[in-house]
C-alpha cells in the first residue's frame, strides 16, 4: 500500500511539473490529486526538493530503460530516432506537456541542489544514449557522435519547447520532418 501511494504521488507530481513547472508544485493540491493528507506526503517525500529529486531521478530511470530496450531490439537507426523524437511528440500530444527535464531546466536556478543534479543528468543520458545510437554499426568518431547527440538533444527539446508555446503540436511534427531532411536527424 505505502509503495503504491508513493507512485501515485510520484505520478500526480510528474503530470503537474510537467504542466506547470516546480514551482506549480504544491503539497496541498497534490495531496488533494492523490486523495490523502497533505501530512501523508511529507511523510514519503519530507521536502519539496525530496520529492523533486526523487521524480527526477525516476523519470531519468525510466526514460533510459524505454531507451536501452530500443537498442536491444537491433531496430535500424532511422526508426530508432524516430521512436525517440515519438516519446517527445506524445509527451506534447498528452494535454500540452513537455519533457519533465525541460521544465525543470527552465526554473533550475530556482531549483533545489538534488533537483538540479538530476535535470543534469537527464542531459547527459540523453547524450550518452544517442551518441551510442548513432554510433552503432557505423564508424565514426566518437567525438563527432557526441557531439551530433548534442545537438539532437538541443534540437528535440528545442522544437518541443516551440510547439507547447504556440499550442501546436503539429508544430513539433514539422520541426523534426525538417531536421531529418536536412540530416540532423537520420
Amino acid at each position: 500500500m505505502a509503495a503504491e501511494t508513493r507512485e501515485r504521488i510520484l505520478e500526480a507530481a510528474r503530470l503537474t511539473v510537467q504542466d506547470r513547472g516546480y514551482g506549480g508544485l504544491s503539497f496541498r493540491e497534490l495531496a488533494a490529486e492523490v486523495g490523502i493528507k497533505s501530512a501523508s506526503i511529507h511523510y514519503y517525500f519530507p521536502t519539496k526538493g525530496e520529492l523533486g529529486g526523487a521524480l527526477a531521478s525516476r523519470y531519468t530511470a525510466d526514460f533510459a530503460a524505454y531507451l536501452d530496450a530500443l537498442l536491444e531490439q537491433e531496430l535500424d537507426l532511422p526508426t530508432c530516432m524516430a521512436r525517440y523524437t515519438d516519446v517527445f511528440g506524445n509527451t506534447l500530444r498528452n494535454a500540452n506537456r513537455i519533457c519533465l527535464a525541460a521544465s525543470l531546466a527552465a526554473e533550475l536556478s530556482e531549483l533545489p541542489d538534488e533537483v538540479r543534479i538530476e535535470v543534469a543528468r537527464f542531459g547527459r543520458m540523453n547524450e550518452n544514449w544517442l551518441a551510442r545510437a548513432l554510433s552503432a554499426g557505423v564508424a565514426a568518431e566518437p567525438e563527432e557522435c557526441r557531439r551530433r547527440a548534442r545537438a539532437i538533444f538541443a534540437a528535440v527539446t528545442g522544437a518541443q519547447l516551440i510547439a507547447r508555446a504556440r499550442g501546436d503540436t503539429a508544430l513539433y511534427d514539422e520541426v523534426i520532418a525538417s531536421y531529418r531532411a536536412s540530416g540532423l536527424l537520420p
